[in-house]
């Protein structure tokens, strides 16, 4: 085993004790990458990289699409568009048993395509549909767990921050893991639908249906959301159709959003300020684990560690499903007790390599977007998984008299689901790749 390789052991072995210890994940990385790099190539090499790197990393044009769609996002969540959409879901599924929960899903899908965030969408519809679930006396578990698992649907469904991290470090075309992104997206929302149907019979106690609601009530609220849906048409139609690029698309989403907020006069100038500074907070978090990430990267590049290990698989001679089915279980693993962003740009440098060395008989790029649709799909799981789910902590915060662990146990029957939707696009790269085909990248 080579010294270099042996130092990138010791320098994933640092970053995870620095994480243990609950270090912010990009300072954690920023710090072991830099100490990392002054080993190899001295203070002075190191001083010169980190005086230019941040400037060309974060002067990307591509880079501005991440605080747009969150700010679309926020903006939606504050103009009490995200309110409308449950409302309306709550209409058309509500009056049958567990239809409540299934409106939840849907109002999660239809706002994932103005959101790109997963927490954002879980706080919004924790405050929109938490209490609700809880009037109509809906387990308060599987009340809380039907949301957080709901909120993962901010980044399946396009458009997704974590798409757009992984295509700029994988430097794959943004629109094409969109276009690729949506049909398992969908097949997130069905198979979360179909579990509470499932569990509506087996626990009709947990999942009753709401009171009927008076028709001129009905038409109101299906008015109301118009908007948003034709907000989310735009936006992502005019990806597919490539009539806008992802920032084009973003920008025209955030304006749109603000106009109809303004219109109806839901959003005041406190809101808007609120939205603002949420959007910073979020996107300077966003950029500090991209920068920590750059840095520790260019370490390991140093060490030639990720294409050490893609050669020495590719000699090993392994099934290439094989070798996918052992990553993805490593994601997941990893998504348990990580960030999401932090476990992608982790572990793509090493991951990633490795990948595009097997032979699926797919076209390389292919391959590449495929991957990171799988990848999608083990991020959306470590949302909700135990024992640091982040979603079921953000559910948590909101109903604080609802334990952690009973929420998880609302959560299971959903990473069933889950785990049988991975099992199909792992199985079928059609599921992501087909669309893509039909559009073209």
């Amino acid at each position: 085993m080579s010294e270099e390789f042996l130092l990138a052991g010791c320098g994933f072995v640092a970053l995870l004790l620095l994480i243990a210890l609950r270090a912010p994940v990009g300072l954690a990385m920023l710090v072991v990458g830099a100490c990392g790099y002054q080993h190899i190539l001295g203070w002075a090499v190191l001083a010169n990289y980190l005086k230019t790197t941040p400037y060309h990393l974060f002067a990307n044009y591509t880079f501005s699409v991440i605080p747009l769609f969150i700010l679309m996002g926020a903006v939606a969540e504050r103009g009490g568009l995200a309110r409308d959409l449950f409302t309306a879901a709550q209409i058309l599924t509500g009056r049958r048993r567990g239809g409540l929960a299934m409106g939840v899903i849907g109002a999660c899908a239809a706002f994932g395509a103005v959101c790109g965030s997963s927490v954002a969408t879980t706080a919004t519809f924790g405050r929109a549909a938490l209490p609700e679930l809880r009037r109509c006396a809906y387990d308060p578990g599987l009340a809380a767990g039907t949301i957080a698992v709901g909120g993962t649907l901010g980044i399946l469904i396009p458009p997704s921050i974590v798409l757009v991290i992984y295509a700029i470090s994988t430097e794959q075309n943004i629109a094409s893991l969109f276009k690729a992104a949506l049909v398992p997206g969908i097949l997130a929302a069905v198979f979360y639908i179909l579990t509470i149907a499932i569990l509506a019979r087996l626990r009709p106690e947990a999942l009753p249906a709401a009171l009927p609601i008076p028709a001129g009530a009905r038409r109101q609220a299906m008015r109301a959301v118009l908007p948003i849906l034709g907000i989310a048409v735009i936006v992502i139609g005019g990806i597919y159709g490539g009539l806008f690029t992802p920032t084009e698309s973003a920008a025209i989403g955030v304006v749109a959003t603000l106009g109809v907020a303004l219109a109806r006069r839901t959003l005041s100038a406190r809101q808007f300020l609120e939205a603002l500074q949420g959007t910073a907070e979020t996107t300077a978090m966003i950029f500090v684990i991209l920068l920590g990430a750059e840095v520790f990267n260019a370490f390991l590049a140093l060490t030639q560690a990720p294409d050490l290990l893609a050669m020495w698989i590719a000699d090993q001679a392994l099934p290439a499903y094989g070798v996918m089915a052992l990553l993805l279980l490593v994601y997941l693993l990893l998504g348990a007790v990580m960030d999401e962003l932090a476990m992608i740009l982790l572990t793509l440098p090493i991951f990633f390599p490795v990948v595009m060395a097997l032979d699926f008989g797919l076209p390389p790029d292919e391959v590449a977007i495929w991957f990171g649709i799988l990848v999608l799909v083990v991020v959306g799981i470590g949302l909700t998984a135990p024992p640091v789910g982040l979603n079921v902590f953000v559910v948590a915060g909101l109903a604080r008299d609802v334990p952690v662990t009973r929420i998880y146990r609302g959560t299971l029957p959903f990473l069933l689901a889950d785990l049988v939707r991975l099992a199909l696009c792992t199985a079928f790269p059609a599921l992501s790749l087909t669309l893509l085909r039909w559009l073209g990248s």
